[in-house]
């Protein structure tokens, strides 16, 4: 084990015997012990009975053990108490530990089989991303925070299932329609406009400056100018996101257009080759490392584009006009559930154009690291 992995089960173990002495919360008025709540006891027996095993073991799967057993009993302990107390705060400071723990020593192994390595890179950050809104939801509900500021994500989960059809016709509006034709359209064009500006000497002084000035034209002015000129329905927020998704490829892909050499230009002249011939079989294979990180840069600039742009007259469906519409309304479950939806639908979209990535640019040595 490392000195940090050390210090974190050494720290962990403290906090679980620390809670031993303290309140848990209160339940009917009265201060509760951990003979109250029994579902913590075993959390704290594991805790202390696993520190020596800690300091010597390189597994991990006993501080995973830890942290579910942590958890669960944390949050059947919500079910009872009706304050939460000292001594629940250090068993949530302790399972958190270890679950830092568990984390850190998962990422540490090196497994040598392919997929193996390919299911630890998704487990570690699924892992993380779960304990995120365990610990989300043992803060808000044991803080009694008003739901007003921030629900539990219990409680915005059991809107988003009740919510389903509405969430869905939300996503059809603002993704299917407005982000994914903006987002060819922008990225699309600009690609283009990049080649010409690459062929013309001219139109690499007098476009690229108007280039910067669109890029810099504030979205919140602009989408309003959109609304009034495209009308309300989805093509006045694809062309929001075809302003914003201009500039990223352009800028990018006229970077990566010249990242071929002069001598694998001079090589590809003597073998009688073209402009467009050169083009299409040197400079944008070279090139394309450069777009990609154009494309997914602008997965997630498309979709901030197009919410921000219902704010400003829309048809009563979008995931940017319910934003707008239950935040007035002040039911901002609902409004959680569609953030939720915006970050699933954004994560899996760069991760589409991140694995059209590796298959098309397999040659680079990034993708065969």
């Amino acid at each position: 084990m490392t000195r940090l992995q050390r210090f974190l089960a050494l720290m962990a173990s403290l906090l679980a015997a620390i809670a031993l002495a303290l309140p848990v919360g209160t339940v009917g008025g009265v201060d509760a012990s951990l003979r109250d709540v029994p579902v913590l006891i075993l959390f704290a027996v594991f805790a202390l009975v696993s520190l020596l095993r800690f300091c010597r073991s390189v597994d991990p799967w006993g501080d995973g053990l830890v942290m579910v057993i942590g958890a669960v009993g944390l949050l059947s302990a919500l079910r009872t108490l009706e304050m939460a107390g000292a001594g629940y705060w250090c068993f949530v400071a302790s399972d958190w530990l270890f679950a830092w723990l568990f984390v850190e020593r998962l990422s540490a192994l090196r497994p040598l089989h392919p997929a193996v390595r390919n299911a630890q890179s998704l487990i570690v950050p699924l892992i993380f991303g779960v304990w995120i809104l365990i610990l989300w939801e043992l803060v808000t509900r044991g803080s009694n925070v008003p739901t007003v500021l921030l629900p539990p994500p219990s409680m915005i989960g059991e809107r988003f299932m009740a919510s389903l059809p509405i969430l869905w016709v939300d996503f059809q509006q603002t993704f299917l329609k407005a982000v994914l034709i903006g987002y060819a359209l922008g990225s699309g064009s600009a690609l283009v406009v990049a080649i010409a500006i690459d062929r013309s000497p001219f139109l690499q002084r007098g476009l690229l400056p108007v280039g910067n000035l669109v890029s810099a034209l504030p979205m919140i002015g602009v989408a309003p100018i959109m609304v009034m000129w495209f009308g309300f329905d989805w093509p006045s927020k694809a062309a929001v996101v075809v302003i914003m998704t201009f500039f990223p490829m352009l800028v990018n892909a006229i970077a990566g257009l010249g990242q071929s050499s002069v001598m694998e230009r001079d090589l590809m002249r003597t073998y009688a080759a073209g402009y467009w011939q050169t083009l299409w079989k040197l400079r944008l294979p070279a090139a394309a490392p450069f777009i990609f990180n154009a494309l997914k840069i602008n997965s997630t600039l498309a979709l901030i584009g197009a919410i921000v742009a219902e704010f400003f007259g829309t048809p009563i469906v979008g995931m940017g006009f319910r934003i707008s519409t239950e935040v007035g309304r002040m039911n901002v479950d609902m409004v959680w559930a569609e953030i939720a939806v915006a970050a699933l639908a954004g994560s899996a979209f760069f991760g589409i154009v991140a694995l059209i990535e590796r298959a098309v640019t397999f040659w680079h040595p990034s993708v065969r690291q």
